[in-house]
């Protein structure tokens, strides 16, 4: 038996024929992509969050933005177009705030205003924790959601049990004074991004990290505006492209 392992990096088109010729020609369908790896959690996630696999952002929101959450990303190496094009805005915008939440000091931190070295596998500890902090003390858009989410009683409910500040603390391994100015921070500030990447979504627990992310934008209000939204982000550039035509 014959099977294909496609990468992230083909045009859409290219896979298009990959795809044609492993499938109608040879009559296999033994065809997978890096995508299963690099993007199935946050498929996931975004059709638990959202109904459908969409990501509400675009890479417009970095130059808009007052705030970005890198989390899971060493920006600098695995995607240096964007994160030049966010030290771009930052030296237009030198208020524009960048935290990365990363268990290593990468390339991505040296130019960082906070670095969150987080125990590795706590993120979803470390998110259900901001969102207890947002609802406790009223950083919600109440508006937003009563109209376009639901469920929120039982996802306080269901992230409580470990999101006390001391025990996101004692979990993530994040001092008390980073993490409650992190919190502070994203909570008082108008206009977020959170960009994760493979570091949330090669996990198994990588749906819900993504999630845990999500939700904290959703109780907020910081998504479908400019500046504002989660920002799933592939591995290599076409992942996307290879799910799109069967892969």
């Amino acid at each position: 038996s014959v099977a294909f392992y496609v990468s992230g990096q083909l045009l859409t088109e290219d896979y298009y024929v990959v795809n044609k010729f492993v499938k109608g020609y040879l009559g296999t369908a033994n065809i997978d992509t890096n995508s299963r790896l690099c993007m199935s959690s946050a498929v996931a996630a975004h059709k638990r969050a959202f109904g459908e696999d969409i990501v509400p952002a675009s890479y417009e929101d970095f130059e808009f933005t007052d705030m970005v959450v890198l989390v899971g990303s060493n920006t600098a190496w695995c995607h240096p177009v964007l994160y030049q094009r966010i030290m771009q805005a930052k030296s237009k915008n030198p208020d524009l705030f960048v935290v990365v939440v990363d268990p290593r000091f990468t390339s991505t931190c040296e130019q960082a205003d906070l670095h969150l070295p987080i125990l590795p596998g706590q993120d979803v500890a470390l998110f259900n924790g901001l969102l207890q902090y947002l609802y406790k003390n009223n950083f919600i858009d109440q508006h937003f959601v009563d109209t376009h989410t639901e469920g929120l009683d039982t996802l306080l409910e269901s992230s409580q049990t470990e999101a006390d500040f001391d025990s996101v603390v004692k979990r993530t391994g994040i001092s008390a004074e980073k993490l409650k100015f992190f919190f502070e921070k994203f909570a008082t500030t108008e206009k977020v991004v959170s960009l994760f990447s493979m570091g949330v979504n090669q996990s198994s627990q990588g749906v819900n990290k993504a999630n845990s992310i999500i939700n904290c934008h959703l109780l907020t209000g910081k998504i479908g505006k400019l500046g504002a939204a989660p920002f799933s982000m592939t591995g290599q550039p076409n992942a996307m492209g290879g799910r799109e035509v069967g892969g």
